[in-house]
């Protein structure tokens, strides 16, 4: 394998200060930004002074960076995402600028407690999952590897929902990140700009072969710019972060008020605040799709309409715009984006279609995240046309372009045609948004060796036929500032007394500690730091949930947004069918487990939100069940995001990464919990490929169909029932769920489940039950011999260096962005 050169990055860009000097500078932002007196002073007091002393270091490099930008004409690079899944930043950004242990002693000096003000700081929601954490974690790397970069997406008012259970049951609450401000953030006024919807377009004949078009909206809000600074590894960088905010051209219709009409005078207020109230709105409905795409295109217009401001403040026009910028799409969100510059460039600034259809393509590359039909967007044509009536003609020219262009040049069937063309033809017409930026962009990346390949042999086979050159892979990475230094802190002092510093810096550095694995007195160190961090998990179900686990048991954690092809099903229907064993055979050694759940459901996923229930029945009859002896128990979490990440994952012994072969783009999950010491039981999918032939194949646990063994099932005609029925322990592991065993209340709530896994079973659950209980198995004989287990854990943190966010990151600036 290739392997990247080490860079070696600089030494700390700011320089610490004593714990007295910044004990006074906590008391003076207490005492002239927050207006307390330290003796009535509350915790989120302390917590806000705190971060306003860290902000404020961190501005003086925020705006050299920018300075520096400016002074050597860099490329800058704008990531457009309409996810960002911070987190909590207090502990990332101080540990980044080198300030973590002397703000410790700081406010220690005061009486208080860094830990615990620190837990008091929202965790900034505004994801759905590896997608959104993804673009946090290359947010971070960017400024750490010296890319300029904005980061672009929506001030989400409230984030992915906040999850409850009620008896069982996911419950949706508002996630209310903003209730108290944001203290890492700055309003920026002067970078608004208006954005239009609706209304109608017309024709101005300029000469007499030269038309141009001029889009009359009826409807029109304002994006207002909140920027934070996104601070890279030893503050070599500091990027920003640019949410958009949306208010109302008027906000109060005083005539309708002073009428009497109280609620009908702030309507412009409500329509333009829902366009950022709520992340991922729920689209089963026309109304919510038709908010979607409102959001979609409010922050795309917006962030095209400031980097075009940017771009003429260093340069005499446009023609320089692919020299000087390179946009990144994640994913579908923003591929509304293509026809907005084509638009802005032609209708606004007065350059042809043809340059501006140049300029656009050089301009934007896309970072496809998934093979999933329904997970790439399109919209409804009459919606798309009346909401946006120019950027439908637009969509329609490049159409044209694109099709004329595949039938002269490049001979294409009638059959190729339909697919590549950027309106699906074959039900409802709609508008084929991942077409849209494939077209739209130069270069077309996967996210995974796998991921590529299947897409160029799936989803995009006849544009990749028609464009041979433009799909790239450049599989994900996770921060090891984030995943490693901050949310292990004991694994991360024991490698760094291991084998100095440099890993620090780069990553790769780590494949010294392989020389550690098979050192009894190491192994031990690394057992004590594994069971120090579970004994913290399970004081924090304890606390939340009153379950007592067990910290010598094996921690087997799944957590990930809850989907069928992530396949929590498969999970839970091999503990019922262990739970079984277990008082079929009392007489074996059985290896005490702890199979640990946690995910967000879709709120209109009725099957997701179905598995959620019942991980939870399953979980109230085993846990409570005396012939189980404590060797068994099931917990779901609720509320995942990223700080509960951060306790889960440095506790797993057992990473379950078990999706559908051929579903899953990649993964960073997986990454996370490998990089922590977990060992990993997963299939042939996204990211784990490449995991295996890092971590070495005896390291990890891969088990069950390839992804070519699942097409060739499903285009042969699976047949699950006769599986089924050929399994003892999975017909009575469903017999049980579906009569009703773990669902007394109601006997028939899961049969529509079971009855999907005997009838179709898309998502091949019944298929790999057998390898994959087998392989459970496997795993419980390793776990027996101690030495071994730690052995190969060890080499997972080892030699998982190369799925840093850095090395990724240098990948896209050198073959994507051509920056930095």
């Amino acid at each position: 394998m290739n392997r990247l050169s080490t860079t070696e990055l600089p030494q700390p860009a700011l320089r610490s200060s004593e714990p007295g000097q910044l004990a006074v500078e906590i008391l003076e932002r207490l005492k002239y930004r927050i207006g307390k007196d330290p003796k009535v002073a509350k915790p989120h007091d302390w917590l806000t002074a705190a971060i306003l002393v860290a902000r404020d270091r961190i501005t003086d490099k925020w705006m050299e960076s920018t300075r520096k930008t400016y002074a050597t004409g860099a490329k800058r690079v704008y990531y457009m995402s309409l996810e960002f899944l911070i987190g909590r930043l207090m502990r990332d950004a101080m540990t980044n600028i080198g300030l973590m242990e002397e703000m410790r002693d700081a406010l220690a000096s005061l009486g208080v407690d860094i830990d615990v003000v620190a837990q008091l700081e929202p965790d900034a929601a505004l994801g759905n999952g590896g997608l959104g954490r993804l673009a946090a974690c290359f947010m971070e790397s960017m400024a750490t590897v010296d890319v300029p970069a904005y980061g672009y997406g929506i001030r989400y008012m409230h984030g992915l929902f906040r999850q409850q259970m009620a008896d069982g049951w996911q419950v949706e609450l508002p996630e209310t990140w903003l209730a108290h401000g944001n203290p890492w953030e700055f309003e920026r006024r002067e970078s608004s700009y208006e954005i239009g919807y609706g209304g109608g377009v017309e024709t101005v004949n300029i000469d007499e072969e030269v038309q141009r078009y001029i889009w009359k909206p009826a409807e029109r809000v304002i994006a207002t710019a909140f920027d934070t600074p996104a601070v890279g590894w030893r503050a070599t960088r500091v990027n920003t972060l640019r949410l958009w905010s949306a208010q109302p051209i008027d906000p109060i219709l005083l005539d309708a008020f002073n009428a009497g009409d109280h609620i009908g005078a702030l309507r412009e207020s409500n329509k333009a605040e829902s366009l950022t109230r709520v992340l991922y709105p729920a689209d089963a409905t026309p109304a919510g799709q038709e908010l979607r795409l409102r959001q979609e295109y409010f922050f795309s217009s917006a962030s095209l309409q400031d980097i075009l401001r940017r771009h003429l403040q260093q340069y005499p026009d446009f023609t320089s715009l692919p020299d000087a910028v390179a946009i990144q799409l994640n994913d579908t969100h923003p591929a509304v984006s293509v026809a907005e510059l084509v638009r802005l460039l032609t209708d606004v600034h007065g350059l042809d279609f043809e340059q501006s259809w140049d300029i656009t393509r050089r301009t934007f590359s896309y970072t496809n995240h998934t093979l999933l039909p329904e997970a790439l967007e399109s919209w409804p044509v009459p919606l798309f046309e009346r909401l946006l009536p120019r950027h439908m003609q637009i969509v329609y020219a490049i159409n044209a372009k694109i099709l004329i262009e595949a039938r002269r040049q490049k001979h294409a069937t009638d059959e190729e045609i339909r697919n590549i063309s950027l309106i699906e033809e074959t039900g409802e017409r709609r508008v084929r948004m991942g077409n849209l930026a494939f077209v739209g962009s130069h270069s077309i990346n996967g996210v995974s060796a796998l991921h590529t390949e299947l897409m160029k042999e799936t989803v995009f086979a006849d544009l990749h036929r028609l464009y041979p050159e433009r799909i790239n892979n450049k599989t994900n990475g996770i921060t090891p500032r984030r995943w490693l230094m901050q949310c292990n802190p004991g694994l991360f002092g024991l490698v760094r007394d291991a084998i100095g510093d440099e890993f620090m810096d780069n990553t790769e550095a780590l494949q010294a500690l392989d020389a550690f694995a098979d050192k009894a007195d190491f192994q031990e160190s690394f057992a004590a730091v594994k069971r120090a961090n579970k004994v913290r998990l399970a004081k924090h179900v304890q606390s939340s949930l009153g379950i007592r686990l067990d910290p010598s048991a094996m921690f087997d954690i799944q957590i990930k947004r809850i989907h069928e092809y992530k396949r929590q099903l498969l999970n839970i229907i091999e503990a019922v069918a262990l739970y079984d064993q277990i008082r079929s055979h009392p007489e074996r050694d059985w290896v005490p487990r702890v199979k640990l759940f946690a995910g967000k459901a879709a709120p209109s996923y009725h099957n997701a939100k179905l598995i959620i229930k019942l991980c939870n029945d399953v979980a109230r009859v085993i846990n409570n069940d005396p012939a189980v002896r404590g060797l068994l128990k099931i917990v779901f979490i609720p509320n995942y995001n990223v700080s509960l990440a951060e306790v889960m994952v440095p506790a797993a012994d057992l990473s379950e990464q078990i999706s559908t072969a051929g579903m899953e783009a990649s993964g960073t999950g997986n990454m996370k919990f490998a990089l922590n010491g977990a060992l990993t039981i997963g299939t042939l999918d996204g990211a784990n490929v490449e995991m295996r032939d890092w971590v070495g194949e005896e390291n990890i646990k891969i088990f069950g169909m390839t992804a070519e063994e699942v097409a060739k099932a499903r285009a042969e005609g699976h047949n699950p029932r006769a599986v089924i029925e050929g399994s003892r322990e999975l017909s009575q592991a469903l017999a049980a769920i579906a009569s009703g065993v773990f669902s007394p209340d109601d006997r028939n709530r899961f049969s529509g489940l079971v009855d999907g896994l005997y009838n179709h079973d898309w998502f091949m659950v019944a298929a790999d039950f057998e390898a994959y209980a087998r392989a459970q198995r496997e795993i419980d004989q390793l776990w027996t011999t101690p030495s071994a287990w730690f052995s190969k854990a060890i080499r997972n943190t080892a030699r998982m260096g190369w799925f840093s966010s850095d090395r990724t990151i240098r990948q896209y600036a050198g073959e994507i962005w051509r920056a930095g």
